[in-house]
């Protein structure tokens, strides 16, 4: 994405509205202990849920423009991600910001299907993500024709043969920003969701070639992987992409490897479950050992603080997913995930309710784009009732 704004100006522009957000932040509704009998969860935790989850919707809708996007309109993908974001936290559709910012997204839904800005370079990735806001909010069924459209154009994005890619090809089944663009994990991913939420079906072919991408973007050598990168490294963790050249944003290993990291990791594990794959496969197993080796909250293993926020929605998503509800680390130690996240993001959220990445890489030096994922990320922080 081209656009870009300085720290300053992030920061500046909305700081009239992170006081008056400051100033509301108070008389928030807590749970009562009945609400709160839920597995491991108290009705303090339960209650600090809500708070921290609170403080942030208040967060995002004072900092919407008044042509319903945030940020900026020429970036719709962030307008789309705080929709979501808004929906998935229990905003209806009907509220007003909510509304302004899907009649946006709806606007720019072009003839051949995709839902993104006319001069970006990112036509999958702002359509993917705009599905998945059209889906949460499709109660009645208003925009199935939208989203119908928008799968047909999804489809052909995708690195198949129509790009001359044979199935034994590293990029084949995989996505990119847009059509003519070098397929990568992180792009596929949303691809599925979106895919996913219109309907398609594990076994359909979209689903099944984007199954052979996301086994060779793993460091695992099996029959599904036979690129130069499987074995080099093998320890079943996930890289952004073997195309091209192959290239990992945790740089490589003195042998040529592509080194694994989490939110890659957590993502092509993920995807794999939505291709059908279960528990017992060795690429499954093989993921989830390398999850329980890097266990941790304080950044993105293998990456720093850079793409953390990104991390922490991927990683709830996909925990929840695999219904996971403690997760064993490599020294045996169980993690309820779901109440060390968002004890975790309670520390980190600023006084106006927001977030913000000091590593402002991928754009998370925005707010409305971290907050976004926070919102996100605690969407699947809700505890799972005792049977």
């Amino acid at each position: 994405m081209k656009y870009v704004w300085s720290k300053s100006q992030r920061c500046a522009c909305v700081s009239v509205l992170l006081t008056m957000a400051l100033n509301l932040s108070t008389g928030l509704s807590t749970a009562t202990a009945d609400e709160a009998e839920t597995k491991g969860e108290s009705a303090s935790e339960k209650a600090s849920l809500e708070k921290v989850r609170d403080r942030a919707i208040r967060f995002l809708r004072l900092t919407q423009s008044a042509d319903g996007t945030w940020t900026t309109a020429n970036v719709p993908g962030i307008t789309a991600l705080c929709v979501t974001s808004l929906l998935q936290s229990g905003v209806p559709a009907d509220d007003p910001a909510v509304a302004l910012g899907l009649k946006f997204l709806t606007g720019l839904a072009r003839d051949n299907g995709g839902i993104y800005h006319p001069q970006t370079q990112h036509r999958n990735y702002e359509t993917s993500i705009s599905v998945l806001a059209l889906s949460a909010a499709n109660s009645e069924g208003q925009y199935d024709t939208i989203i119908r459209n928008a799968e047909k154009f999804l489809r052909g994005l995708q690195w198949d043969e129509d790009e001359e890619q044979k199935p034994e090809d590293a990029g084949y089944g995989g996505a990119g920003y847009g059509k003519h663009q070098r397929p990568d994990l992180s792009n596929t991913q949303f691809l599925l969701e979106a895919l996913r939420k219109a309907g398609v079906k594990p076994e359909d072919p979209a689903m099944q070639k984007a199954l052979k991408f996301i086994s060779r973007c793993q460091n695992l050598e099996t029959e599904h992987n036979n690129t130069p990168f499987a074995a080099k490294i093998g320890d079943g963790g996930f890289y952004y992409t073997p195309a091209a050249g192959g290239t990992s944003q945790a740089g490589l290993t003195a042998n040529g490897g592509l080194r694994s990291y989490a939110s890659m990791t957590y993502a092509g594990l993920k995807s794999m479950v939505y291709a059908g794959l279960k528990k017992d496969d060795p690429r499954v197993k093989a993921a989830l050992t390398w999850i329980q080796k890097h266990y941790s909250l304080k950044d993105n293993p293998g990456l720093g603080k850079q793409g953390l926020y990104y991390y922490y929605h991927t990683f709830a998503k996909t925990l929840s997913v695999l219904e996971i509800d403690e997760l064993k680390d490599a020294q045996g130690a169980s993690h309820d995930w779901r109440a060390e996240l968002v004890d975790t993001l309670a520390r980190q959220q600023k006084s106006n309710g927001s977030w913000i990445n000091e590593a402002d890489r991928w754009y998370e030096g925005d707010p409305n784009l971290v907050t976004a994922y926070a919102l996100l990320a605690m969407s699947h922080c809700e505890p799972r009732q005792v049977k």
